[in-house]
């Protein structure tokens, strides 16, 4: 019932076709890239699936992070508009089920955004190199990783926009926070377990044992920030 309610509350935002439209954006990254600089990928001796995630795949992420941010603090934003959020407390809902609805919502918007974006990696290696059988196999497992990666970023981003009234306060904090996983060096592996620096690591060309210590790691950040969800609404309602 929360899910549904928090469905139709997003209909009077821009969340979806924020989604639809940066989905859009980051899926025509490669498109633009091989159509341009096709002869910049061709001669590579890589597979076709890891040629073109090295290629676009961090211009693609920080798009995908970025849209994490902004759906995150639209989301937040009709809550404390005209004191909405005071409202809802007064009322026999818990505040933790409004901010895993709103987790789902994300969550399912970023699956969207995922999809388009395989799929224009796939049309690109179908049209330019020339694939395996094992190639959707692949992407499949890259674009699952990449997924699970984004949990921790979209649980963060939902988190500070849930303790930030003001909507600008949240996105100044959300793009400082990609500014600073942009400048991070992406060999360090306790650096790049920052929340929103996660996502611009590929399983391609990550060894298994790396890429398991990068989803354990997920999983810890998980448990962290639900934690914390829980007991930054405990303490402000003690407070409220």
């Amino acid at each position: 019932m929360n899910l549904f309610l928090e469905w139709k509350k997003i209909k009077r935002t821009g969340f979806v076709p924020a989604f639809w439209g940066g989905g859009i954006l980051a899926a025509a990254v490669p498109l633009l890239n091989m159509a341009f600089r096709s002869e910049l990928y061709l001669m590579r001796e890589e597979p076709p699936l890891q040629t073109l995630l090295e290629a676009n795949w961090q211009m693609m992420a920080m798009l995908n992070v970025l849209l994490v941010v902004v759906g995150a603090c639209l989301l937040y934003h009709t809550e404390y508009a005209d004191n909405a959020m005071q409202k809802m407390c007064s009322l026999p809902i818990r505040e933790d089920s409004i901010f895993f609805g709103k987790t789902i919502l994300t969550f399912f918007m970023s699956v969207l955004v995922l999809s388009m974006e395989a799929g224009a990696i796939a049309f690109c290696s179908c049209h330019w190199f020339k694939i395996g059988i094992d190639f959707y196999w692949g992407l499949c497992k890259n674009f699952g990783y990449m997924l699970l990666l984004m949990l921790p970023c979209i649980l963060l981003s939902l988190l500070i926009s849930e303790a930030c009234q003001n909507m600008w306060i949240s996105l100044g904090i959300g793009v400082l926070c990609i500014f600073t996983a942009t400048l991070l060096p992406t060999d360090s592996f306790f650096l790049s377990l920052f929340p929103f620096a996660a996502p611009f690591q590929t399983l391609t060309g990550t060894d298994t044992a790396a890429a398991t210590h990068f989803l354990c790691a997920m999983v810890i950040e998980l448990g962290i920030l639900i934690l914390t969800q829980l007991l930054f609404t405990k303490r402000r309602r003690a407070f409220a």
